[in-house]
């Protein structure tokens, strides 16, 4: 498979379209219509199920599709880093979680933004083993992870603030009138939550025996759209403190007692060398700690 094909895949599965997708590329459109033949003969498989006015993606063109954006992110970063290591230029790639906890690494970068005006910043949302996963394969230069992690395979700095867990919850349910939940609260309340929450100690401790008894009926990765959910007043929903604003709103937040907190790290690939911007992004969080 050659970068410049998947480049035209990637065109035509977010155009949708081949004529457009070759517009944008400034080919033919039976030029473009050939490479992608030649790409599914080359591999053995179907990608695309052409329609009238749009294509369609099977199974492995799906698969094809997120690996290519892996692989094409890759060689833009190796290029620009290539291309970089006399000046303070290139992409900062950083992957993070949700959580206000990293406002200092935000400053950090911030300030790199200011000085450094030819520096670009990519900031990528996802869990713990989304964030693992683009470490390893080189896409991202830092990942931000929360909570208890075993760290022995990356180098790490732990961030000085910490995310404190609570509750959303609809200011008119009965649990809303405590200023604190115990574990004691939560048991039969529809509960949704992120998939990493259920299953981390430090909350499964927390809740000893009585989660057995709590009432799990989904999971989120953006608390946005959970926040939504909890406002029907269908569910509560669990999260950190002060991750979205909910002022203005039906809900109100509660934290958890005993208090739980997870701890936030900041981690990269120890094998992998850092480019000039990433190691002064290193240098400066550094300085500041």
């Amino acid at each position: 498979m050659e970068v410049r094909v998947l480049r035209y895949f990637i065109e035509v599965v977010q155009e949708k379209n081949i004529s457009n997708a070759a517009k944008r590329l400034h080919i033919s459109q039976p030029t473009l219509s050939r490479q992608l033949m030649d790409l599914e003969k080359e591999l053995g498989i179907t990608l695309l199920e052409r329609g009238h006015r749009q294509i369609k993606l099977t199974q492995e063109g799906y698969y094809l599709y997120e690996r290519a954006q892996e692989i094409t992110g890759l060689v833009n970063k190796t290029e620009t880093d290539l291309q970089s290591q006399k000046i303070i230029s290139g992409t900062l790639d950083i992957g993070a979680g949700e959580s206000t906890a990293i406002h200092p690494v935000m400053t950090v970068i911030g300030d790199i933004i200011k000085k450094y005006p030819d520096v670009k910043i990519n900031l990528v949302s996802g869990d713990s083993d989304q964030i693992y996963q683009r470490l390893n394969n080189g896409t991202l230069d830092f990942g931000i992870i929360m909570g208890p992690e075993k760290l022995l395979d990356y180098h790490s700095i732990r961030l000085p603030q910490k995310n404190i867990w609570g509750i959303l919850v609809r200011k008119d349910h009965p649990i809303a009138e405590k200023e604190k939940i115990t574990p004691e609260d939560l048991k039969g309340v529809p509960i949704i939550t992120s998939a990493q929450s259920k299953e981390q100690d430090v909350f499964r401790v927390w809740a000893g025996s009585l989660i057995d008894q709590y009432n799990f009926i989904g999971q989120y990765n953006l608390i946005f759209n959970a926040r939504l959910l909890a406002e029907t007043g269908a569910c509560l929903a669990l999260t950190y403190k002060n991750l979205i604003n909910i002022t203005g709103t039906d809900l109100v937040f509660r934290p958890l007692t005993p208090t739980v907190t997870d701890q936030n790290n900041l981690i990269w690939n120890k094998n992998r060398q850092l480019s000039n911007v990433a190691q002064l992004f290193l240098n400066r969080l550094k300085e500041g700690q």
